[in-house]
């Protein structure tokens, strides 16, 4: 079955008339929002106005930085409870829908240069990483997919270090699996959004767009991302994995063609599906 995902980081904006929109026009199984302040009631009304589809709200009262609605039952998306609960921008889902192969759902809001040099940006990911590798033991396996802001390029020290995510840009090498430093073994993440940074094969280049008034200046920035474990690529096309510029009727970009927070957020959407 095709399951379809859907994460926005929404930027307090009230904008469930567009979140609808999207989830209509893309049949969306899962939303994931960071950055919202829409209250759960108020969302669900309108989500639910058309009687064709209806969402639950999957809360996890650990991580208030994530909220998640679904048309599965809330009882498919089980919460895995870190007893230590050390980071508070990670809600860890096991997503469990009967007669499909279940997935460990990861979504996250993660920290932002704002609060954070690269150094302990980058240690970060490293305690994140951990929390990872805690939660595959717990369920069992590594049917893994990381979704969300996570503050970071796709090419930067947190994301491409084995300690960190370690996320490759190349499915051949992801397909390793792991490799190895120093006598340990690391496992790879398989991290699509490399395919986003220029313009060549997206209408944007990024997902967010930010001008530094500095001799290094990147533009856009690819901080929204979604990365895939090895062992679940054989149910994932990266024609399925977009990063959207309008709900079909209203563009979220101004006439500069960036982000523009007036109309929706200042970041836009991804969208992504998976075979289940």
């Amino acid at each position: 079955m095709i399951t379809t995902f859907l994460f926005w980081n929404i930027n307090r904006r009230p904008i469930q008339s567009i979140i609808r929109k999207l989830a209509l026009r893309h049949q969306v199984d899962v939303i994931m929002l960071a950055e919202c302040e829409i209250q759960p009631g108020t969302m669900l009304s309108v989500l639910n106005q058309d009687n064709n589809i209806f969402y639950n709200y999957a809360p996890d009262n650990n991580c208030e930085k994530i909220e998640i609605y679904t048309r599965f039952s809330s009882e498919c998306i089980e919460t895995i409870d870190d007893p230590l609960r050390e980071i508070d921008r990670l809600t860890m889902r096991h997503l469990k829908i009967p007669g499909l192969t279940d997935i460990l759902l990861l979504v996250t809001h993660f920290v932002s240069k704002d609060n954070y040099t690269d150094g302990s940006q980058s240690f970060e990911w490293y305690r994140f990483s951990d929390k990872i590798r805690w939660a595959e033991r717990v369920i069992g396996h590594s049917r893994t997919v990381i979704v969300g802001d996570i503050n970071t390029s796709p090419f930067e020290s947190g994301v491409i270090s084995a300690g960190g995510l370690h996320g490759t840009m190349s499915r051949n090498i992801a397909n390793k699996k792991t490799r190895n430093i120093q006598g340990k073994e690391y496992s790879f993440f398989y991290n699509p959004m490399w395919n986003f940074l220029g313009d060549f094969n997206s209408e944007t280049p990024g997902t967010y767009y930010y001008y530094e008034a500095e001799h290094e200046a990147l533009f856009w920035h690819a901080l929204d991302q979604v990365l895939i474990r090895p062992d679940l690529l054989s149910r994932f096309s990266n024609e399925d994995l977009k990063i959207l510029t309008s709900d079909g009727e209203i563009s979220f970009l101004n006439d500069n063609g960036i982000p523009d927070k007036n109309i929706a957020s200042d970041h836009l959407p991804l969208i992504f599906k998976l075979d289940l």
